[in-house]
């Protein structure tokens, strides 16, 4: 079949989905220019009425072309005036960009994304909320401005937002970011389905890319989406106070019009969990756990690097020192929390009340960088080193099984190895030059040894049910009441 319409219908499908968006440009083009927010606050005038049925018409040609003949709409979408946003989840694909070309409601978008040829026109026509990743306060500008349209009684056209932050693959709903929320107004929850028999729509972190989801699906002679208005959700004086509350009453609410899970795990947690460092995070990693709490304790991503080399300068004076819980509390300047006994209790190994705050200044590094591996080695060395700049094969073993999150590792393999004098010592600039030199150390070295082992270090790229990893399972959701484990999941 696929050959088949690749040779037929995918071609014409092609053109004419292009041939509709090159359509809508001028429309929109035309409409953007010299208009202000002033106007824009204003009721529409009738030629602008007209260009937005225009444009609807024509981005539903443009869906028609890609064979999703009808979409099913249940519900009914609320006024403005009613909920000024709408929550729409799950969020899985760039096709979910149906709803926001029926609604043209506002949708919240990286600037970079306004330059694009012909689509950046379209996407100012909707007045989004644009975020500036070379902006470091972009974070807390858009959170203002979506709250000034929110507050607007109406005046603005209505936002909708994806919650979730990321694509996942409908399996369950991961944690909303609280952004919508804050401004404490009503909002609409919004659900997709895509009831295909075989699914070409989902595009997350593992699988088919862009290019190959656009190709099969419109090798698909017909595509299913249906789009539900759930009623409007009015928070409660607690709610207002309280976004992430908010946030998860609405998530729940969604999750059982759509009959799935609920899992805590974030858009950073997949980060961390896929990341393509040198060291691959194995499947039993507490440090998803660990990363749950450093969010739960308050500590901001937007503020997470610079936190992380205030707690490293720190740690670094204390150089061996450990400390109780109190201890802890004092040097992370934050209360004593549920939170942070369960902090604390990742790193107590031992259980006797104390742990060395280095293993946690290595594990921030970790969440903070997932990516950049030698940047958090590098960092651990300096903590972990003697006076002459060296470390031995104990200190690397603690090094790595906190960079890694596990309770057992074997390091002698890869010590050895880097030790090639045998000096029974080594310092960064030897582990650096063999990194160099054996950019896949961990698998030849670390996961390779442990094959096997009770503690089970497992590539982290292994299929998982949902397609995202193991940790994303709604089945491996939290059991609260279950005790924790010291540096494993």
């Amino acid at each position: 079949q696929i050959a088949f319409m690749t040779l037929t219908l995918f071609p014409i499908r092609l053109f004419f989905a292009a041939f509709m968006m090159l359509l809508a440009w001028p429309f929109a083009f035309i409409a953007s220019m010299g208009s202000d927010e002033q106007e824009l606050e204003k009721p529409l005038s009738w030629w602008r009425k007209i260009v937005d049925i225009l444009l609807k018409a024509i981005m539903r040609m443009m869906w028609l072309a890609g064979g999703f003949h009808w979409i099913n709409v249940k519900g009914r979408r609320a006024l403005p005036a009613e909920a000024a946003i709408l929550t729409v989840a799950p969020h899985s694909s760039y096709f979910d960009a149906i709803p926001v070309t029926m609604t043209f409601a506002s949708i919240v978008m990286k600037a970079e994304s306004k330059d694009i040829p012909v689509w950046g026109t379209l996407i100012k026509y909707i007045r989004p909320v644009f975020v500036s990743r070379s902006d470091q306060d972009s974070r807390r500008k858009t959170v203002e401005e979506i709250k000034r349209r929110a507050q607007s009684d109406g005046k603005w056209p209505q936002i909708m937002i994806f919650p979730e932050g990321t694509c996942t693959n409908r399996s369950c709903l991961i944690t909303f970011k609280p952004g919508a929320f804050i401004p404490g107004v009503p909002v609409q929850p919004v659900v997709l389905r895509y009831p295909n028999k075989l699914d070409t729509i989902t595009w997350t972190w593992q699988g088919p890319g862009a290019l190959e989801i656009l190709w099969l699906t419109l090798c698909q002679f017909h595509n299913s989406v249906e789009i539900e208005f759930l009623p409007v959700y009015i928070p409660s004086e607690e709610e207002r106070k309280n976004p992430v509350l908010y946030a998860n009453n609405v998530r729940r609410v969604m999750a059982e019009a759509l009959g799935v899970s609920v899992t805590d795990y974030t858009f950073e947690d997949c980060q961390l969990a896929l990341a393509e460092g040198q060291l691959r995070l194995p499947s039993d990693t507490c440090l998803l756990e660990f990363a749950k709490l450093v969010r739960s304790l308050g500590l901001k991503p937007e503020t997470l690097e610079y936190d992380l080399d205030k707690y490293a300068a720190s740690a670094m004076n204390m150089k061996t020192e450990k400390v109780d819980l109190n201890e802890f509390s004092a040097y992370l300047e934050f209360p004593v929390s549920h939170t942070l006994e369960s902090m604390f209790a990742l790193f107590d190994e031992n259980e006797d009340g104390i742990i060395d705050v280095r293993e946690f200044v290595i594990a921030l590094s970790v969440v903070c960088k997932p990516s950049k591996t030698l940047e958090t080695i590098q960092l651990a060395f300096q903590l972990y080193q003697s006076e002459n700049g060296t470390i031995t094969e104990e200190d690397l073993s603690y090094i790595l099984k906190t960079a890694m999150g596990v309770s057992q590792i074997n390091v002698t393999h890869l010590f050895r190895a880097v030790d090639e004098e045998g000096k029974g010592k080594i310092t960064y600039d030897d582990f650096y030059r063999f990194a160099e030199l054996h950019p896949h150390f961990a698998e030849d070295y670390l996961y390779a040894d442990q094959m096997g082992a009770e503690c089970g270090l497992e590539s982290s790229s292994i299929s998982a049910p949902n397609g995202i990893c193991t940790d994303f399972s709604p089945e491996n959701a939290e059991d609260k009441n279950k005790p924790l484990q010291k540096k494993r999941n």
